[in-house]
Formats: structure tokens, sequence, C-alpha cells
């Protein structure tokens, strides 16, 4: 009994404006940075018009996307609330797919910018298996001294021991796929951010990334600690973990030539997870030149893909399924993003250099049987 799954950053699937550019340029849209823009009611009107304007292109890439997925259970990210969800699928996504995801199910979690995970069900697998929702649990309230989880590096970007982990959440969705149980831990880990004391976006914000992998860790293994521990179970862990294990890093240009060299990392939020077989990235299945979901760039200097976009299986769906592979599906990235040789896909129509695209991550998919 097969079912697909996806996970996919959706990147900003906003139902309101965000006028806090106004005040913080770092915040504005560089197109309105071009204008000189007299006052607050005037900077509003413009924003509104530019947001409206970029969205219709942008989120029928997006739903492009998703449909490529195939997906019979899509975990998202960055998702403003359930009516810009709605709204989404509705204006988009049924044009493309019909009535399929008539399930949604998200809590508000602890983002700042009010952007949460969600997760899609369809009433059955492409197959024809009933998908049963059982229940959904939030996390975003755990703190760090709930898990004895606080380290005194935390204090270096200014968080304290009874603040919550989880950035936005860790939301778990039970389902039942023919009458057999899966597990969801649907996670959106904090962002790299800028550099801060000293040291890079990654290495100042890796403790709060650790603190939420452990903590994730530490759900599954009190979810399945009854019963015999999580490794025989089926479950699996999705979202975008804004970390990686390697990177592809680019060199060159159009002229010369690019170059592509995979380097290893030394340290990441992900091998906690991994450590000790707990599950396993499916995706690291793929080639090392073929895993990345993001292309980073901040100039000719700093070039490189990489993998942020993880469904992590429990050991027995990654054993019982040991032949198969994850789908990456980048047609909906800009053609800014430098694709290594022979991976070049055809991009959707009215993709553009930067912008339009789906999103600045590419979906994951992929078919396990739930045997």
């Amino acid at each position: 009994m097969p079912v697909r799954i996806a996970t996919f950053n959706v990147e900003n699937l906003m139902s309101r404006f965000d006028f806090s550019g106004f005040r913080n340029n770092l915040n504005m849209d560089r197109s309105l940075q071009l204008f000189q823009i007299q006052d607050e009611a005037q900077f509003r009107q413009l924003e509104q018009a530019r947001a409206i304007a970029h969205a219709d292109d942008t989120r029928q890439l997006t739903a492009l996307a998703i449909a490529e997925t195939h997906a019979d259970i899509l975990c998202l990210q960055e998702v403003d609330n359930i009516g810009a969800l709605n709204a989404f699928e509705f204006g988009y996504l049924f044009k493309m797919v019909g009535e399929g995801y008539r399930h949604k199910y998200m809590v508000e979690g602890n983002d700042s910018r009010g952007i949460d995970v969600a997760v899609l069900l369809r009433d059955q697998t492409r197959y024809g298996e009933p998908i049963e929702f059982v229940s959904m649990t939030s996390h975003a309230h755990v703190t760090y001294d709930d898990f004895g989880l606080y380290d005194p590096q935390l204090g270096l970007v200014g968080i304290t021991a009874n603040e919550r982990i989880f950035k936005r959440d860790c939301l778990e969705i039970d389902v039942r796929i023919a009458g057999k149980p899966l597990s969801l831990f649907v996670c959106h880990f904090k962002s790299m951010g800028s550099p801060r004391n000293g040291l890079d976006g990654r290495t100042s914000t890796m403790p709060v990334r650790l603190a939420e992998a452990k903590a994730v860790r530490r759900i599954i293994s009190d979810k399945f600690a009854a019963s015999g521990g999580p490794a025989d179970k089926h479950w699996l862990i999705c979202g975008d973990f804004n970390d990686y294990r390697e990177r592809v890093v680019i060199g060159g240009d159009s002229m010369s030539g690019y170059t592509f060299a995979p380097v290893n990392d030394p340290a990441s939020c992900v091998d906690v997870l991994l450590e000790g077989g707990f599950c396993e990235n499916l995706v690291e299945r793929r080639p090392i030149m073929d895993r990345w979901t993001l292309y980073h760039t901040r100039g000719p200097q700093e070039r490189h893909l990489c993998q942020l976009d993880y469904i992590l299986a429990s050991p027995e769906l990654a054993r019982s399924n040991g032949k198969v592979l994850p789908d990456i599906i980048r047609n909906g990235q800009p053609h800014r993003t430098i694709f290594p040789p022979g991976q070049e896909v055809d991009r959707f129509p009215r993709t553009g250099w930067d912008r339009p695209k789906a999103s600045d991550h590419c979906p994951v998919a992929v078919t396990l049987d739930m045997v």
C-alpha cells in the first residue's frame, strides 16, 4: 500500500501585507528602493500594488511545483494561516489537481512573522487506499527548561531558559493509510540569519537548531517509549531544517565555465537526528551532487547548492523501502540558479531570472510502501 509524501517550503504564503520595510530598509523590497517615497501612506499603497502584482505569477508557479510532487500527503512550511492556505488551494492548486487536498491541519506557532507549518491530506492515496486522520499535536509550547536543553551558548543570541524551543513548531500528525499507522513530525527550524557576535549566521544560530533537533528526537522517543521504542514504527520527520551536512560549492563564471565541488561540513543539526541510526535521510540515497534543494548566493564570491529540505524516515520505514529514491522538483527554480551539468530542467512557464519563482526551496517527494 504505497503512499506518496512531499515537503515544501512555499516561501511566504501570506494573506496580509508586510509594511515593516518602511522603517527597516532590510525588509523593504528592492523594487521600492528605486523610488523616492514621501511618507508611510504612500509606501503602503506602493507595497500593496507590488505584492499583488507579484503574487499571481508566484502562486501559479508554487501550485505547479506542488502538482508535480503528486503527493497524497503534503507538508508545507511558511504558511500564514488557514485562510491563506484555503485561498491558495481554491484559486491556484485546485485548477491543477482538482479536489485533492480536502483536509488541512495547522496550528499557530512561534514565528514572529506569523509563518507556520501545515499538513494537507487527500481522502485516499493515488492507489485508492483510504487516508484517515487520527490526531494532531502541537509542540510549540515546549521550553528549553521543559526538556532540559538549555545551553549557555543560547545566551549569546539573547535566549533564556524559559523561552520556547521551536521557532515555529514541531507539528505532530497521526494518520492511518489503509489502517496502517503513520506519524508525521513537521518542522521548520531556525533560519541562519545574519552574522552576529563575530560569527557567521549559520554558526551563531547553530545552538538554536541543535536544541530544536534534540527536542524533535525527544518527542519521538517519548511517543513510542511505552511500545518498545521508535525503531520499528512508521514515522517521518519532514520540513525545512535550515541546515546542511554538505554543500556543492560553485566557482567560475559563464565565460570560463562553472566548477562544482562537493564539501562536507563538520557539524549540522541534522547529525543529531541521524546519530546512532535513529532515522535515515532518504535524500542522501541520491548522488552527492544531486541532493540539493536550495541555491544560495551572495554574489559570485559566495555560491553553493545545499539540502535544507528533508524527509527523514524511521529505521523500519527506511529498511522496508530500501531501494526507494526521493524526487526533488526543481522546475520552479529561477533562471539564476546554476545547475550542475546534466541536471538542467525545463522551467515552468513564466519563471523569471530571480522572480517570479515557485519558491527559493525545491519540493522533496517520496513514495513509501506501508508494509
